[in-house]
């Protein structure tokens, strides 16, 4: 339905705005909406969504935000990281902005601090860029991927150097790539890990780190409530603190690995 049409039915409009693209992140949107429906709201129903993808091209955020805001969406969901939430703060500072990112928001000028926002911006964070120490101990080789199209000939290179094992840092690009970064670590039998549960849930050896799920449906619920009429302002950011590591044992016997008894003892979820 065109804009106009829904404003004049008073139908709020959120306007969101990622890094990727909308295929891979559809159980991330649908988490979001299910944060809107716990305050009562529905897609189509009382409220639509106006979505911007920039499908990796960082770039388009500044352009694509300052869309949004001349359209006076009522509120602007920012995801996918740090670069949509400050390209939405630069466009606006009246309109209400909820991000979601992986960061910390008072580090990158996105806050005041966390237990008061201040502004027209409150959001969720997850544990993420902290965790990247825990994950290591060994030397290291770095392989870039900035694009999809990057992935297999990223893959090939980790085999040219004989790589034992892989870290996948924590990107939007790769979030919404689980089953084919999976599927590639299998194929070229390189033990991976990787940021969230669905990495290791489409097949990749193992996860450590937060619920990124679970921060598209708190950002929903934030969404929401500000439609009800709370202030961005008045909002503490939600800190995901809970870590989990989750072990794929399926896997592990198609790379030929045994897992210590220790270690799957530790973990708080075995996929069998």
């Amino acid at each position: 339905m065109p804009f106009a049409a829904r404003a004049q039915r008073d139908i709020p409009v959120i306007g969101f705005l990622n890094t990727a693209s909308p295929e891979p992140y559809a159980r991330l949107v649908q988490a979001f909406r299910d944060g809107l429906g716990e305050t009562g709201y529905a897609e189509g129903k009382n409220v639509a969504i106006e979505y911007r993808w920039a499908r990796g091209e960082q770039d388009r955020m500044r352009q694509m935000a300052v869309e949004l805001a001349s359209r006076r969406v009522k509120l602007i969901a920012a995801t996918g990281g740090s670069t949509a939430a400050l390209a939405a703060k630069a466009a606006t500072s009246t309109i209400p902005i909820v991000f979601q990112i992986g960061v910390d928001p008072v580090e990158v000028g996105l806050v005041a601090s966390l237990s008061k926002p201040g502004g027209n911006i409150t959001g969720t964070t997850i544990i993420a860029v902290q965790l990247g120490a825990k994950r290591l101990g060994v030397r290291l080789q770095i392989v870039k991927a900035s694009s999809e199209p990057d992935i297999g000939p990223a893959f090939s290179e980790l085999q040219r150097l004989q790589a034992g094992a892989l870290w996948i840092g924590a990107d939007p690009l790769f979030n919404g790539l689980s089953e084919q970064l999976a599927t590639l670590s299998v194929t070229h039998k390189i033990p991976a890990i990787y940021q969230f549960r669905e990495f290791a849930a489409a097949g990749g050896l193992a996860s450590y780190g937060g619920s990124i799920t679970d921060a598209y449906r708190q950002a929903g619920v934030y969404s929401g409530r500000i439609l009800k009429g709370d202030k961005p302002a008045d909002l503490p950011v939600q800190q995901s603190t809970k870590v989990e590591l989750i072990l794929n044992l399926k896997t592990a016997k198609l790379l030929g690995l045994a897992l210590p008894p220790a270690l799957l003892a530790r973990a708080d979820e075995v996929i069998e």
